[in-house]
């Protein structure tokens, strides 16, 4: 379980100032899927690096089960149980999927094992086990890898930071899949997507809404998304498409 409490974060903007989030309090529970949706501009991807330790706020904490890690940096957290994937992730010339796969589990796992991880995210792991993480690879292709790697981490808390972004309509429908079915296998762990998506809205447990730097509402998807969706508010944060 992942707590916020009275989370800020302001940047100096020439020589102001200038409030990015403010007074943040949410809960993450275990077992959960939340997605985090609001504007562009409102703090979502600020949010999800605070989290993940790229970002330090400053002011309020961060409590991963009870223990505080607001001053852990993100090596610290990564091995604390926090996993952060990239808007656009990273490609690693010479590095092939399989060593991408073992690294992120922190331990030697078998060529089996990795391959287990590559078929989970809908990937034919035969044709993917021996290939370089370079730009061979399509956006889709490398999105599901990288939700492989967080897969083999075995990660407490699985952070995605708009997932859908760079990928085509066939990769973003294969990706919902991969999300629905990690859904279903958490427990003890638990799963935030920053996302505008109303497909990806649709498969969250609960809904935080952040607009300007501040939580406009939070509560489960039955209660908030027909709110998104009669709103005016719908066209900026719950677009259809890819």
């Amino acid at each position: 379980m992942l707590e916020l409490q009275h989370l800020s974060f302001r940047v100096d903007t020439e020589g102001q100032d200038k409030e990015i989030l403010e007074d943040i309090n949410l809960l993450i529970p275990n077992g959960k899927l939340i997605v985090i949706t609001g504007p562009n501009g409102g703090g979502k991807s600020t949010t999800a690096r605070i989290i993940a330790g790229i970002e330090k706020p400053t002011e309020g904490r961060i409590l991963l089960d009870g223990e505080d890690i607001t001053e852990l940096g993100v090596t610290e957290r990564a091995r604390a149980g926090i996993a952060y994937a990239f808007q656009q992730p990273v490609r690693f010339k010479g590095i092939k999927v399989r060593d991408l796969v073992r690294l992120a589990a922190g331990k030697k796992i078998s060529t089996g094992e990795a391959c287990s991880y590559l078929s989970a995210v809908g990937l034919c792991a035969r044709d993917y086990i021996d290939r370089e993480v370079n730009a061979s690879l399509s956006g889709g292709e490398l999105k599901r890898i990288e939700i492989a790697t967080v897969l083999a981490r075995g990660s407490r808390l699985s952070v995605f930071d708009e997932p859908e972004a760079g990928i085509d309509l066939w990769s973003f429908q294969n990706l919902i899949e991969v999300f629905q079915n990690m859904r279903k296998n958490i427990r003890d762990s638990s799963i935030v997507i920053i996302s505008h998506q109303e497909r990806i809205l649709n498969i969250a447990d609960e809904i935080v809404v952040l607009v300007g730097g501040k939580i406009q509402k939070q509560g489960n998807r039955d209660e908030i998304l027909p709110e998104l969706l009669s709103s005016g508010a719908a066209r900026q944060v719950c677009r259809g498409a890819v």
